[in-house]
């Protein structure tokens, strides 16, 4: 039989695209230097795919969805983040830097899935059936119907999946899956593209929820995101520094809820272990004394979370001042760096500023400028703010101060961790707001907002 011709073609690993040659930009997505060379049948054979039953239209009244009951598992934070549970036949796929905890947070789900509804198989391209034996008893799981497959071939998954019967499924990772049918290797665009869709089909015919571990880039994307986001149905980002304890799961894509929830873990001896009072946690290191500290809250889908925001400001000892941002977006604090500048009158350009969200969470919702900016502001003029207050409002390019929804939810959030005053904007409504214990100061701008602490 005459050997399959071959041809030599660049895939883009950022979006999948196709090319005759190598780029050093993608000239589909822009990136650059993510053109990598694969060799592809010319006309290969279509892939054998899991057989389904001949589809019928189906009159809308008629169809039930008793089988698609959500699967919920002990851990709250972790049904919170996929909008109530696991979806039967749904795709989900985590991804995560190395040793963030992603292999962990699954064997722990899988091994309350056993408990739930059965048999699991976690099937594992990187590591031996000995080594996540290590890792389950180290988590105290000992569940008999959890079954392990050290395996990189999807075929032979597929067959072992096929013959077991599972209900549900692990693959850690996508990137380690080939199909002995495709010339490509193992990580190439065409075999994550094609091994997500095989996986994809055996989940939607059986209505078992599989999940897919993905690899990340030197970006902190998940390897080819435009080519698995498109089949998959929930996207994960398991996030947090490395040499800190807490964990953030956070949805950025989910066909089933909402994509603004975030759930809180702590990693510990044990396992990664449910933060149920994320702002009691995020506060608990907190000095009432220290200059440069202001607390506001974030609103994280349905949840409001308190997070002390951190500045400081030093002489700049180069030419160019330098503006540093850990957890907020860096061009929001030029922004309001410039608006303190030029509006309020610090003279900030030969100050380095440095401004931290304490405990690796993200913001990215204007609600906290004041915070930000008061923060800055405490550091450069030395004054501690007052520690039972709480900022909200966001800041216009005019100094002015602009209201923020869902106020009255935070308030009472702050209300609960013992806070008795907030500062909000001046356009906000104070007498529609009824938070016990809690006073209410208003500011038209962020120079008044100021003042309230200068003397």
């Amino acid at each position: 039989m005459a050997k399959a011709r071959t041809r030599t073609v660049f895939f883009c690993q950022q979006c999948g695209g196709e090319q005759s040659r190598w780029l050093g930009r993608c000239p589909d997505c822009g990136t650059w230097n993510s053109l990598v060379e694969a060799q592809v049948e010319r006309n290969p054979a279509p892939a054998a795919l899991p057989a389904l039953p001949k589809a019928e239209p189906q009159s809308l009244p008629t169809i039930t969805a008793d089988r698609f009951e959500r699967i919920t598992v002990e851990y709250d934070e972790f049904n919170r983040v996929l909008g109530g549970g696991i979806v039967p036949g749904s795709l989900v796929l985590i991804g995560g830097e190395p040793g963030v905890g992603k292999s962990t947070l699954l064997a722990q789900v899988s091994g309350a899935l056993v408990q739930k509804i059965g048999k699991v198989l976690y099937i594992s391209g990187e590591e031996s059936v000995q080594q996540i034996k290590l890792r389950a008893d180290r988590l105290g799981i000992r569940e008999a119907d959890l079954y392990l497959l050290a395996e990189t071939s999807l075929d032979d998954a597929l067959a072992a999946m096929e013959s077991l019967q599972p209900r549900a499924v692990v693959v850690d990772s996508i990137q380690t899956m080939y199909l002995e049918s495709l010339e490509s290797a193992a990580g190439s665009v065409s075999q994550v593209r094609e091994c997500a869709v095989r996986l994809q089909r055996w989940a939607k015919a059986r209505h078992v929820p599989i999940f897919l571990v993905g690899h990340v880039t030197k970006e902190g994307a998940i390897a080819g995101p435009r080519v698995l986001e498109h089949i998959v149905d929930c996207v994960l980002y398991l996030e947090g520094e490395r040499f800190q304890s807490y964990r953030l799961l956070r949805s950025t894509k989910n066909r089933f809820g909402s994509t603004h929830e975030i759930g809180v873990f702590e990693m510990q001896g044990d396992g990664l272990v449910e933060v149920l009072n994320p702002s009691a946690a995020f506060l608990a290191e907190r000095s009432e004394t220290a200059t440069g500290s202001a607390v506001t809250v974030t609103m994280e889908g349905t949840r409001p979370i308190l997070v002390e925001i951190q500045a400081l400001t030093s002489p700049s000892a180069y030419g160019m001042a330098r503006r540093t941002a850990n957890g907020i977006d860096m061009n929001r604090l030029h922004l309001l760096t410039a608006v303190l500048t030029k509006r309020v009158g610090l003279d900030l350009g030969a100050q380095d500023i440095f401004v931290n969200v304490v405990g690796g969470l993200k913001i990215g919702e204007p609600a906290a400028d004041l915070a930000i900016a008061l923060a800055v502001a405490s550091s450069f003029r030395d004054l501690a703010l007052d520690h039972e207050m709480v900022y909200l409002g966001e800041v216009g390019l005019g100094g002015e101060l602009r209201s923020t929804g869902q106020i009255e939810r935070r308030l009472l959030e702050a209300s609960k961790l013992g806070f008795s005053r907030a500062l909000i904007p001046a356009a906000i409504k104070r007498d529609r707001i009824n938070v016990e214990g809690m006073r209410l100061i208003a500011a038209a701008d962020l120079a008044s907002a100021i003042e309230l602490f200068a003397d």
